[in-house]
């Protein structure tokens, strides 16, 4: 479960504040809404780490055959084109963007969306925030992400300008035209 602080009665939190509060801060994973609210998150158990932990593996063991971008994990934080400071469960990044970002940017919380993000719904978070922040992530650019949620045994596939589609487990997703060649079995 998500914890969103309302900062308003004080300050608005910039994204270089935001910056500034979360390397103070490093053992507590934080989010900012494009509105400036800050998110706190939720440590997730081992049966969640382990799910995230798998997800990013299968997409390293493909980056590295394909070659053609970067994959970051839930520690990374991405300043969104629409404002806010999102960290997904797993981000996949072309090389061609990647190297388009100074060195400063790199280091620091790269200014864009990942190409593709796959959020894991844990047994504490509720489904419409993660379903708000996949549509943040279509509308800051995003090309192609999964919202796995187990509780419900069902898959939301988000792809640009496109409706969701939201298909039951078990299925095979397939990496489409972002992540040529990538499948994945969810059971």
């Amino acid at each position: 479960m998500t914890t969103v602080l309302n900062l308003d009665p004080i300050t608005t939190l910039t994204r270089s504040q935001f910056y500034q509060l979360c390397l103070a801060n490093p053992d507590v994973p934080m989010e900012r809404s494009p509105n400036g609210g800050l998110i706190i998150l939720t440590p997730i158990g081992g049966e969640g780490g382990n799910q995230e932990a798998n997800l990013i593996g299968d997409v390293i063991i493909w980056n590295r055959q394909a070659n053609i971008g970067l994959v970051f994990s839930s520690q990374t934080v991405f300043s969104l084109p629409g404002g806010g400071d999102r960290a997904p469960d797993v981000a996949w990044v072309t090389m061609e963007r990647w190297q388009s970002l100074s060195q400063d940017e790199q280091e620091g919380f790269p200014p864009l969306c990942p190409d593709f993000v796959v959020e894991l719904r844990s047994r504490s978070d509720r489904l419409k925030p993660l379903q708000q922040k996949m549509q943040e992530y279509l509308a800051c650019g995003l090309r192609l992400g999964w919202l796995i949620n187990r509780q419900d045994q069902q898959v939301e596939i988000y792809r640009a300008g496109q409706v969701v589609e939201i298909v039951a487990m078990p299925i095979a997703l397939s990496g489409e035209a972002v992540l040529p060649g990538f499948t994945l079995q969810i059971k």
